[in-house]
């Protein structure tokens, strides 16, 4: 091949010379090394800077995490949306010149898929994802809402170090902020906001109460009040942080998804409490709720703290709720057809989060099972495909509260890693309730991440020991020693699904 210009210049007994660019490399190196020192400096040994102080062994959350999470609450809840492509997601969120700034953060760990620790951070060393200030609730039908631009789970695959926005003027996303996103808001609504949008606020009575916060009737609806981040114990209890609120946000809604029956449902039923309406709020407890407290607390004796004790600054998450009807300990069953009804439900409704999302309650006790008597004689279910008819005897049950739940989103395992309670464990030998938290400790050997559907089957053997020990209703010696043979039977099984087939439940399927 010939290189013209090239024999020009031997022609001319001259050696070609490669460019020289040693003062552009300079300067360039100049420059680098200036806005390293300015923007990041690297730390002698692995750790992070806060307020000017090195703080070692600080693991740096992955940069898509609480993205993630949102992606997957909106992939499993298409009551919300984004209003735009990812680019709007991450671009800089407009800051009022009063914005809403929330104290009380800390360390804690939020547990992620492929056996991976979140470490979540104070707001000032906080590495989040911004959200889109603009997403709001969507259609409470659950309709999908048109997306518009690039497809979101591509272009989060895509995320790099590079593509994070830097903070505006001192004020950084964390998982409070997700929460908020999570929820649809851009800011904290108050207590009152909320209550007056579904009732009239003098008619509110309390229903029930948890180390979690209290329950309230509110219309037709019950709205669970949870307080978190506070600094104040609640209870007796430090309170919950935002991470773990957001985790149950996202499992709420992943179970909401159950709940459709259309041909092509692989996995359904509507046994899972269905989550209408997600709320963060601040400020003082609403008036009315605490009248409704306080009457709760003359007529039954509240073990709960009073919540005028709460500051002014206090948040809180409302799960406004469908109203389930009254819990399994306060109940009355009239009969054992009834109590046969409260176990197959159950059952079978674990049996389909199982083969859903690999659910496992691991709180299952006779607080968190409400039943009503709607009048319907049989109920359906879809499991693995195969759809499942079961008699009730006119009776419904609905299963609450997922604190301690397990789920498997497909992207994320969301759980709470129990062995940081061991309080949990230290009940008393011989108590139903305490002697399940340490079986399932046994079987999961303090991995709480792992699946264990095995949990599933002890909460079942909970019930039956409830069913024979602690409720009084009409029934035989025979219908007796047909719970303790499938109390029995139960060892053998691990899982739930596996119990649907034991000849127990044979009758009550119609077929």
């Amino acid at each position: 091949m010939s290189y013209p210009h090239l024999n020009v210049w031997l022609l001319q007994g001259k050696a070609l010379q490669p460019p020289n660019f040693d003062k552009e490399r300079a300067y360039f190196q100049e420059v680098d090394s200036f806005e390293l020192l300015e923007e990041s400096p690297s730390p002698k040994k692995p750790g992070t800077w806060t307020m000017g102080v090195q703080v070692d062994n600080v693991v740096i959350p992955h940069l898509s995490s609480v993205l993630r999470k949102w992606l997957v609450y909106k992939k499993l809840n298409r009551s919300y949306g984004f209003p735009g492509s990812l680019s709007k997601i991450l671009e800089t969120p407009e800051v009022s010149k009063d914005p809403v700034y929330h104290d009380g953060f800390s360390s804690s760990i939020l547990k992620t898929s492929g056996k991976e620790s979140l470490q979540i951070h104070s707001r000032s060393n906080s590495i989040q994802t911004r959200f889109d200030s603009s997403i709001t609730f969507g259609d409470a039908t659950g309709m999908p809402i048109e997306e518009e631009g690039e497809d979101i789970e591509v272009a989060v695959t895509k995320l790099s170090l590079t593509s994070r926005p830097s903070s505006l003027d001192g004020y950084r996303w964390d998982s409070f902020s997700a929460l908020l996103t999570a929820c649809g808001q851009c800011a904290p609504s108050t207590l009152t906001d909320i209550l007056s949008s579904y009732c009239d606020r003098e008619s509110i009575i309390k229903v029930g109460e948890g180390t979690y916060g209290e329950a309230f009737k509110v219309g037709g609806n019950v709205c669970k009040i949870v307080p978190f981040d506070g600094d104040i114990r609640v209870n007796g209890e430090v309170q919950k942080k935002s991470e773990e609120l957001l985790e149950e946000v996202i499992l709420s809604c992943t179970l909401n998804r159950l709940r459709g029956h259309e041909s092509d449902v692989v996995n359904a039923c509507t046994t899972f409490i269905q989550t209408i309406d997600l709320r963060v709020c601040q400020g003082h407890y609403d008036a009315a709720l605490i009248n409704a407290w306080e009457n709760w607390d003359g007529e039954h004796g509240s073990e709960n703290d009073h919540p005028k004790e709460f500051p002014e600054n206090q948040c809180y998450v409302v799960f406004v709720q469908e109203h389930g009807g009254q819990d399994l300990e306060s109940f009355v069953l009239l009969n054992f057809d009834e109590a046969r009804s409260l176990l197959v439900q159950v059952t079978i409704a674990l049996a389909v989060a199982e083969a859903a999302y690999e659910f496992e309650h691991r709180d299952l006790h006779w607080g968190n099972i409400l039943l009503s008597r709607k009048g319907s004689d049989t109920l359906q279910f879809t499991l693995e495909g195969r759809q499942i008819i079961v008699k009730t005897f006119g009776l419904l049950i609905s299963i609450i509260d997922f604190t301690l739940s397990r789920i498997n989103t497909g992207e994320d395992i969301l759980f709470l890693d129990l062995s940081s309670d061991p309080e949990l464990f230290n009940g008393p030998k011989g108590d139903i309730q305490a002697d399940t938290y340490r079986k399932m400790r046994d079987v999961t050997d303090d991995c709480w991440e792992g699946s264990f559907p095995k949990t599933n089957v002890m909460w079942l053997q909970y019930l039956v020991d409830i069913l024979l020990r602690k409720k009084s209703y009409d029934k035989t010696h025979k219908d007796d020693r047909e719970l303790r043979s499938l109390k029995k039977r139960l060892n053998s099984y691990d899982s739930a699904k596996e119990a649907t087939l034991d000849p127990f439940f044979s009758d009550l399927f119609v077929s």
